[in-house]
């Protein structure tokens, strides 16, 4: 069996425990596809499955890597498409840090128009948990107030720009000037440095959130319930101040909120293909249109996926970052 060059997690612990290693290439399953990678994105998963938190669906690869852009080279009896030679950006069960890995045939969408490999590659994870998280999830309409914590992430700057183009009022919180800059630019109302100002007070005096995407949880949980507007709702992505706290429910009910929360990599792949279908036919045409694109942070070649972990882990970087393949 041919082989191929991966990067593998050798044990749980930092990013030097990502070390380059050798495996059969894969095969596609009934209803898959195998995508020779050009880039590969990195995403907080990738750190939480390394450091041994975030363990893999069972029937999925052990290699990390949630997200990438490629050529296809494989695809099963009965894929009407993509074909072999097509270009896409696909949702990885995993795998995606090496030279080919397999993935539904359904969670792949074309290279939008006129955009690079590399860009592409910073699509689908993003992408796919805004969409169903803020619109699908969080059901946010034009005129809505909208908080997005993290909002010079990955998420965050692909959340300002879409709830932007559908008409929201878009508020964020960031930790250095630059990052606030960021958001501004891609269309924040506001940005809230949250080292200097309390983002509870700012929003309260604009009337309440409606919908608030939290990514940091822990001590923010009470204070957003606190900033939240009638009838608003919030949205749980990640727990990056962890999962825990003291809230007051009696504001849960006074206010009529409603909170939900998802994680992505564990859902069905008819659920992933539903979100795929949705941001092929609401979001792709933006992108190739030039309206929105995501916001870059670096490249690291792929035998240096610890320096893309240690980067990310190390909260400068702006945007995403990729892999070279």
């Amino acid at each position: 069996m041919p082989e191929m060059r991966a990067i593998e997690i050798t044990k749980p612990g930092g990013p030097e425990v990502l070390k380059p290693t050798t495996r059969p290439r894969p095969e596609p399953l009934a209803g898959q596809v195998v995508i020779k990678v050009a880039y590969a994105g990195v995403n907080r998963p990738d750190a939480l499955q390394r450091a041994g938190n975030y363990a893999p669906p069972p029937d999925a690869s052990d290699l990390p890597g949630l997200e990438a852009s490629g050529e296809v080279v494989a695809v099963a009896e009965g894929v009407a498409w993509p074909k072999p030679g097509d270009q896409v950006c696909a949702l990885l069960p995993g795998g995606g840090y090496a030279e080919y890995v397999a993935t539904p045939a359904a969670h792949c969408l074309p290279v939008p128009e006129g955009m690079s490999l590399k860009q592409a590659a910073c699509l689908p994870e993003t992408y796919f948990t805004v969409w169903s998280n803020v619109f699908m999830r969080g059901g946010l309409k034009a005129g809505e107030r909208f908080l997005i914590h993290g909002g010079s992430s990955g998420i965050g700057t692909t959340a300002i720009q879409l709830a932007k183009l559908f008409g929201a009022r878009t508020f964020a919180t960031a930790g250095t000037a630059d990052k606030c800059q960021t958001c501004l630019d891609l269309g924040a109302e506001r940005a809230i440095n949250y080292r200097e100002e309390d983002f509870t007070k700012v929003l309260k005096t604009e009337g309440g959130a409606d919908l608030i995407l939290d990514m940091v949880g822990g001590d923010y949980i009470p204070r957003n319930v606190s900033a939240m507007a009638m009838e608003g709702r919030y949205v749980f992505i990640a727990f990056l101040g962890g999962p825990k706290a003291e809230l007051n429910f009696a504001q849960v009910m006074m206010k009529r909120l409603t909170i939900t929360g998802s994680t992505l990599r564990p859902q069905s792949d008819a659920a992933k293909a539903a979100i795929a279908a949705e941001l092929k036919t609401h979001v792709w045409p933006l992108l190739a249109a030039g309206r929105l694109a995501p916001v870059m942070d670096s490249e690291f070649a792929l035998d240096d996926a610890a320096s893309a972990h240690a980067r990310m882990e190390g909260g400068d970087h702006i945007g995403k970052i990729v892999l070279k393949v």
